[in-house]
């Protein structure tokens, strides 16, 4: 065990920032919080979705339908369970479904590269996919058996019934997994992450970032496989809130004003740069909403500036977090904009979540910048299949004389007087867009293996509203090799947001003294050969 060193100073400081513990149902399983709160607010709404709306008693017997499906097929404890069906109330249902077997949902994406789809699936152990297109997935993935999630509907729009099931009475303790989400890896593999039921519970209960109840209205537009959907759909459905579904796959801002206000929503997340866009175009469609979470990215300050300007203080809070610590680690409320030339802080750890940072073994003081290292409930066991293994950022550490289960995030920080972190970047190549985490070693290792591709660098590059794209840049291996072309084959092996928006073909990659790429010739240097941007 690592023993990390600590001088007054920075012991003080992280004290003081650590004492976040709360009482939560640390012993309970997302089964039994989500089946008490169905018994106890059974007649009010849980799921919003266009016209339908279906009342805790209905969705519980939905999802309990489709368990007792699961089960007749022979899912059990312990199994995992692809979830590959649209933003939808059958979506939650099947959600719930695997949970109340004991399983652990993995949600996929039917618009994912057949390669990729089989990859992530295999890696987690999946033998059974539910899908709302089921017979096209047994097309694609013949290894695996699907089952249509729909077929257990019956009833019309508002006034859903399925056939009555009791709650199945399968076991399932906090510890056990929950759901499994995949990011990317450096390795060209994707990496998958479990979560825990009680990491689950710890993010959602006695939340210092947002207030939540059975008054909570909150929307739910994060694609399923982001792990903020996993604040969108627990937070609401675990204190007997509601949940409003996005009524589409992309925002538009016209339809996200039109459901925040006819569904009353109290409590949005929005990624960096949906926020931004927001902000620029449209700021009225937030106006009604009671608190607004953003995150994902670093944030533009003249942005934040805007916001506060039209929404006030004490409505807009900054989160931060990997998948790797359930969704959220740190909460920043943003009343005022930080000194000229200073990033808005990350804040503070939330409940029951530690936060410490650290230079070369030694706990930093304020002002000293190190690595952001976090711990508590909210930690993912490791990822699967390298669960033991030694290199991987999940280690126990000696900290201020007591061991500590901790993972190495890879973003760099500071401690400020008072307690907030302030972000300073990626130790490594990892970078955030639209919300999705991507390793541009994973891209670059993709396209290294295009034949037509004799050297590439791939890097990112921020848009006018402050989001963040990938870019490539190519040197051609063959005389026929175009951005498009290139583009199209990266489409077959990756998900849509891993794929460069802009490809540029150039002659020869520009290096530095040292012998690296030189970035940022390449990004004002006028290429020859042109480019691709869409």
């Amino acid at each position: 065990m690592d023993r990390i060193s600590c001088g007054e100073k920075a012991v003080s400081i992280h004290r003081r920032i650590n004492q976040t513990a709360q009482p939560y149902p640390s012993h309970d399983s997302l089964k039994e919080l989500f089946e008490r709160c169905a018994a106890r607010y059974a007649d009010a709404v849980a799921v919003v979705h266009r016209d339908r709306r279906l009342t805790y008693r209905a969705l519980n017997d939905l999802a309990n339908a489709i368990a007792a499906r699961l089960l007749e097929v022979g899912v059990r404890a312990g199994d995992t369970v692809g979830v590959c069906v649209e933003r939808s109330p059958e979506m939650i249902a099947a959600l719930l479904a695997v949970l109340k077997c004991g399983a652990a949902y993995l949600p996929v994406d039917a618009s994912w590269p057949d390669a990729h789809l089989r990859t992530v699936l295999r890696a987690a152990g999946s033998r059974l996919v539910l899908g709302d297109q089921a017979t096209a997935l047994a097309e694609r993935l013949p290894d695996q058996r699907t089952l249509p999630v729909r077929s257990v509907r019956s009833g019309q729009a508002g006034a859903e019934t399925a056939p009555r099931h009791g709650n199945p009475r399968t076991r399932v303790g906090p510890d056990d997994i929950a759901y499994i989400n995949f990011t990317s890896g450096s390795t060209g593999h994707p990496k998958g992450v479990p979560i825990r039921h009680r990491s689950v519970a710890r993010l959602v209960f006695g939340a210092r970032y947002a207030r939540m109840g059975e008054d909570s209205v909150v929307l739910h537009a994060s694609p399923v496989l982001f792990d903020a959907a996993t604040f969108e759909i627990w937070g609401p459905l675990l204190h007997g809130g509601t949940c409003v579904l996005y009524t589409a796959s992309f925002i538009r801002l016209s339809e996200l004003r039109r459901v925040l206000v006819d569904q009353g929503v109290t409590l949005v997340f929005l990624t960096t740069a949906l926020f931004n866009t927001v902000v620029d175009e449209a700021p009225d469609v937030l106006s009604g909403v009671r608190t607004i979470l953003t995150g994902g990215e670093a944030h533009s300050i003249s942005h934040m500036g805007k916001a506060l300007a039209h929404y006030g203080p004490d409505r807009l809070v900054s989160v931060y977090g990997p998948t790797e610590c359930t969704t959220f680690a740190t909460y920043y409320p943003v009343r005022r904009l930080p000194p000229a030339g200073t990033a808005l802080p990350i804040g503070r750890p939330i409940q029951n979540t530690r936060m410490y940072v650290v230079d070369r073994q030694r706990l930093c003081a304020a002002g000293e910048i190190g690595e952001v290292w976090l711990a508590g409930p909210g930690l993912s066991p490791g990822y699967l299949g390298q669960l033991d293994h030694r290199e991987a950022p999940f280690a126990v550490c000696d900290i201020d004389g007591r061991p500590e289960r901790i993972y190495r995030t890879g973003d760099r920080g500071y401690l400020l007087e008072d307690g907030n972190v302030v972000f300073q970047g990626r130790l490594d190549h990892q970078v955030k867009v639209n919300g999705f985490r991507v390793e541009i070693g994973e891209v670059s290792h993709h396209l290294d293996q295009d034949p037509t591709v004799k050297q590439s660098y791939v890097t990112v590059t921020e848009t006018l509203a402050g989001g963040k794209v990938l870019m490539a840049f190519v040197v051609p291996a063959v005389a026929d090799c175009t951005p498009t072309a290139v583009r199209e084959r990266l489409g077959a092996q990756l998900p849509d947001y891993m794929v460069p928006s802009a490809v540029h073909l150039c002659g020869a990659l520009p290096l530095t003294a040292t012998g690296k790429v030189d970035r940022r010739a390449l990004l004002t240097v006028q290429h020859p050969f042109g480019a691709s941007s869409s």
